[in-house]
């Protein structure tokens, strides 16, 4: 497949950047009537050329004026790498800072510089120039970067700067497809005939035609009708190129820049992340609380920084030189923030993000995502510190695999009992929704997760509910020595309010598979067996015998522990033993003896074979009649005969069935 790499133009107003790309592509990127009649980039432009190899240079020409620097940013998001035009008459200027610092702070990994308009001035004045150059980039990753005197007018360097971009090329990373889609939305409009059509850089992932994609911040789910990549007809586009996405189900007036288009439930959004922010040497010093500008693909969101503490605190410095000095981020220093945003953004963990301050709006400071959605917890805490450096050195592993493992065992141990759940490792990680899997297979080999369910939880998360369990159920039934057991719910309540349901479920599972307890209504140790003092089992005999003898009329429930000689809490644990036993049956407020029930069924059912060719009826009275018994008695029992389906309640009276 050929290749495509992604050349943001970086540069002061005036420095030849639209010009440049229009000799070098034959395209003029300038396509709004008010940058033609004004001479200056509004918005971004677009414009690409194929090297000899086959290659593909597309590049996003972004407006150097201050004012549009915003603009700028929505293009440069999702570079490859940069084309810095420095005007050789004028050399370094304030936007070519802004410029060059933003694409350091979005870590920008390589480009190509250009000295325009060499045709201008003399040898020395050049060389003057490539030297300021040469200073502004010294210790950054265009340290290197060949440096090319060109003149658009003459044509004079275009060669060169053509050589070394196709170096640019050859270097540039292979993007591919893995990944969820997404693709941040630089510029939407419409097309007659078409309709909706939104162009951006596709960051990660593959888009098709006739395949489902979900518009954020909004949630609406749209239909991609037709792809154009650089201009042609295209079935499927993949990460790293410039896409034109024909879109249906929404239209224009509900599409905006800034929004991104990304694979259903592989994406969420948020108002609140963690992350680590780098300031400029040049800013002001950044305090807790302030107001920012938050720039993150094509959005742009106001936003308060909550500073936590630095990066690294060096060991030895004076309070001077320290990254954060009461509660603020000192200039040049590193620092752990919590950034809240006053609209939603679309994040994921490793995303690159610029801060510029609110007013005057200019560049102070970017960073990356350590997590997009965080718990509630304190940032200026001693945990919340602890958190971040947790969060943070999974960043530093070689592999993404390295540090998408990493970064999961760290959330996955913050979550405790309620587990990671498996999706949010791409809604939440970035992982690839193809690689779950193996992340989770991963994960499970080294001893970092047990799936439970759609969730991970820490192997150490089960241990401590099963030890738990096993320990509260012991003290239970030393409490409780004539109890069955702790009601399950109960036991839920108590010991596992805060994990996920699937997690007790688990413990009771693996417990239960290990012989360690019984689980039904309630929960006992398997080893448990109801043990009776000899005062309790002389209680228990004398309870059941008064209720025997005391046949369908037998003592009130109260009276029972004066009836076995012990205290009304005894009584009643030896009352309900003999429930869970079946010796005893409760009857509404009433407690007979089982072997009464039975008799009396039997007694009711044969009424049956004496009525005849007529159905048998029983009421009321002659109930109480024939059994001598108290309508206290008499209604409770009926309606257990019509629960046990011997009689059915027919008008006043029942039917023997």
């Amino acid at each position: 497949m050929t290749t495509t790499t992604v050349i943001g133009t970086a540069g002061h107003i005036d420095h030849g950047k639209s010009t440049l790309v229009r000799v070098l592509t034959g395209t003029d990127p300038d396509r709004l009537k008010e940058e033609k009649d004004r001479g200056i980039t509004i918005d971004l432009g677009f414009a690409h050329y194929a090297q000899a190899d086959g290659a593909v240079l597309s590049f996003v020409d972004v407006p150097g004026h201050e004012r549009f620097v915003k603009n700028m940013l929505a293009g440069v998001s999702g570079i490859n790498a940069v084309l810095l035009v420095v005007a050789a008459d004028e050399s370094v200027m304030p936007q070519t800072r802004e410029h060059f610092d933003i694409c350091r702070l979005l870590h920008v990994s390589r480009g190509v510089i250009a000295l325009t308009k060499a045709d201008l001035v003399d040898a020395e004045t050049l060389e003057l120039a490539r030297l300021e150059v040469s200073e502004l980039v010294a210790e950054s990753f265009l340290a290197d970067a060949p440096i090319v005197p060109v003149s658009a007018s003459r044509g004079d360097g275009l060669d060169a700067l053509r050589s070394a971009l196709a170096d640019v090329t050859r270097d540039a990373p292979g993007e591919g497809a893995a990944g969820a889609a997404r693709l941040p939305i630089d510029r939407a409009f419409s097309m007659r005939g078409f309709g909706t059509v939104v162009t951006g850089t596709l960051a990660s992932g593959r888009m098709s035609v006739n395949g489902e994609l979900l518009l954020l911040p909004a949630g609406r789910r749209v239909k991609v009708r037709g792809l154009q990549v650089h201009g042609a007809k295209q079935a499927q586009a993949e990460a790293g190129r410039r896409v034109a996405v024909n879109l249906g189900g929404v239209e224009l007036a509900e599409v905006s820049r800034g929004e991104s288009l990304v694979t259903p439930d592989c994406f969420e959004t948020t108002r609140r992340f963690d992350g680590v922010v780098e300031l400029l040497g040049s800013a002001k010093p950044l305090r807790h609380g302030a107001r920012v500008r938050f720039h993150h693909g094509t959005s742009e969101v106001l936003g308060r920084v909550a500073v936590s503490g630095p990066v690294a605190p060096p060991p030895d410095t004076s309070s001077a030189e320290r990254p954060v000095t009461d509660g603020e981020i000192t200039p040049g220093g590193s620092a752990y923030v919590r950034v809240r945003l006053e609209a939603p953004a679309v994040l994921t963990r490793g995303d690159r993000y610029v801060l510029r301050a609110y007013s005057p709006p200019m560049t102070i400071a970017g960073g990356v995502v350590l997590d997009p959605q965080p718990p509630r917890l304190g940032v200026r805490t001693a945990g919340g510190r602890r958190r971040f450096d947790r969060l943070n050195r999974p960043l530093e592993a070689s592999s993404l695999d390295d540090r998408l493992l990493a970064s999961a065992r760290v959330v996955i141990e913050e979550q405790a009992g309620l587990g990671l759940e498996v999706s949010a490792l791409v809604r939440r990680l970035g992982a690839s929704p193809d690689a779950l899997d193996r992340i989770v297979a991963r994960l499970e080999a080294d001893g970092a997760a047990v799936r439970v369910a759609d969730r991970l939880v820490a192997p150490a998360v089960l241990d401590d509910g099963r030890n738990r369990l096993l320990a509260s159920l012991s003290t239970y039934h030393r409490d409780h020595p004539l109890s069955e057991g702790l009601p399950r719910e109960e036991a839920r309540e108590r010991l596992f309010r805060y994990a996920d349901a699937s997690v007790f479920e688990r413990v009771l599972a693996d417990l239960v598979a290990a012989d360690r307890i019984a689980a039904r209504g309630h929960l006992a140790l398997a080893s448990h067996r109801v043990s009776l003092s000899a005062d309790e089992e002389r209680a228990r005999d004398a309870i059941a015998e008064a209720v025997r003898q005391g046949g369908l009329a037998p003592p009130d429930a109260a009276a029972l522990p004066a009836t076995g000689g012990v205290d009304a809490a005894v009584g009643d644990r030896v009352v309900k033993l003999l429930i869970r036993q079946k010796v005893l049956v409760k009857v509404d407020a009433l407690v007979f003896h089982v072997e009464t029930l039975e008799r009396l069924k039997a007694e009711v059912s044969a009424l049956k074979s004496e009525g005849g060719v007529e159905p048998a009826r029983v009421d009321v009275g002659t109930f109480k009649e024939r059994y001598g018994i108290t309508r206290k008695y008499a209604i409770p029992l009926l309606e257990f005969l019509d629960r046990e389906r011997v009689t059915r309640r027919v008008g006043q009276g029942r039917v023997v069935l």
